[in-house]
């Protein structure tokens, strides 16, 4: 068994995740009405928690406090779940300080009237033209 499915292990009862995150029973029943949790169950119908579980009540309460509502903790899972399914660059190659020499040369001199340019300043002034 793996660490992600160790992670995954439903071990704590709903009063042990209430002195974990600091929330109450009846909070942490409301977030799993909004389905931002989704404990386990025994078969007397009781909620188990995983770390993960956990964390995700930690995160809840961290983004509530911040200020975020219910919508706005939602969208913030989304866009984890989004990022975690599709990544950027996953495998970034290494530029020697002449390739990015080259590539900011071309980029300040290439978009120069241009809006979408990675810089928004007028950094070319500094590359000649040649």
């Amino acid at each position: 068994m793996d660490l992600s499915d160790r992670r995954q292990l439903p071990l704590f009862s709903i009063g042990t995740v209430q002195k974990l995150t600091g929330l109450s029973a009846r909070q942490i029943r409301y977030y799993e009405e909004h389905e931002l949790v989704q404990p386990a169950r025994t078969t007397g119908k009781q909620r188990q928690f995983s770390f993960a579980d956990v964390e995700r009540l930690m995160l809840i309460r961290q983004w509530l406090d911040e200020g975020h509502n219910m919508a706005g903790v939602k969208r913030n899972f989304e866009e984890m779940e989004r990022r975690r399914a599709h990544p950027k660059h996953t495998n970034k190659q290494d530029l020697s300080d002449t390739e990015v020499y080259k590539w900011l040369e071309r980029e300040m001199l290439g978009n120069q009237f241009k809006s979408e340019s990675l810089f928004q300043g007028d950094l070319s002034r500094f590359y000649r033209k040649r």
